[in-house]
């Protein structure tokens, strides 16, 4: 049997450079794409020396949506059909509302929403044409609550994600299977920053790790790790806002 071909965005660093080489090392053939090809090129030629699947690499910032579909459908042609597509790549970078930083506001919503929907478009070109495919988004926790804050513009965007990956869900294209991940406090290089001390961070591997066993189980959302996630993402949606308020 064939490898599964997977494409993730964001591959450079922090969740989607680790996500590869878990799969890689699962037997996973591989596109990955992001922003710093040098960083892509190491990791690639450190995947084919350790696992020795095919792994392909393509520089490109996800709010170019020319960029991306030419990407996606590069790979697309690499590495003969395209399995699985993990829309991961994002900015973590915000400032509150009017606060005279509109500049990083704006960036975190095209590189996270726009970006996104420029990935599902060219992802759902190629799973149509196919037949077949697995969209994953990946959100984030936050999306399920307005946050505040740095957090607002950046838990917006995921809330966007997550209802463009369900309104593709609801269309039932034949074939085509959709997944939304929603982590919780994963270490990354994304929030390097954050203190230590925040409750229920987990390490990048181990986060990962939840993530893929969510991702191949193809459930349609998954708050992951499940412990203690689950049940927060689900009070979340009920709660007071103090309660939520101490999250961020």
């Amino acid at each position: 049997m064939s490898a599964t071909a997977t494409i993730i965005s964001g591959a450079s660093s922090g969740l989607g450079a680790e996500m590869a080489r878990q799969l890689a090392a699962r037997g996973h053939d591989l596109g990955l794409c992001a922003r710093r090809r040098d960083r892509l090129e190491d990791l690639a030629r450190e995947l084919r020396e350790q696992t020795g699947r095919r792994v392909f690499v393509e520089q490109v910032d996800v709010v170019d949506a020319d960029a991306v579909n030419a990407a996606f459908h590069r790979f697309a042609r690499a590495l003969g059909r395209v399995d699985r597509v993990i829309v991961n790549a994002g900015s973590g970078r915000g400032a509150p509302i009017g606060t005279e930083r509109s500049d990083v506001n704006r960036i975190t919503a095209m590189t996270n929403f726009v970006g996104a929907l420029s990935q599902f478009e060219a992802a759902l070109e190629i799973f149509r044409a196919q037949g077949r495919g697995h969209l994953v988004a990946i959100s984030s926790i936050s999306a399920l609550r307005g946050m505040r804050r740095s957090m607002t513009t950046y838990a917006a965007t995921k809330a966007g994600i997550a209802a463009l990956a369900e309104g593709i869900r609801a269309e039932q294209i034949p074939g085509v299977e959709v997944s939304v991940i929603y982590p919780g406090y994963i270490r990354s290089e994304m929030n390097d920053h954050v203190q230590q001390r925040t409750p229920f961070m987990v390490d990048t591997a181990e986060g990962v790790r939840a993530i893929i066993a969510a991702i191949d189980s193809k459930r349609e959302r998954a708050y992951v790790p499940t412990w203690p996630w689950r049940p927060i993402g689900m009070a979340m949606k009920f709660a007071p806002d103090a309660a939520v308020r101490r999250l961020t």
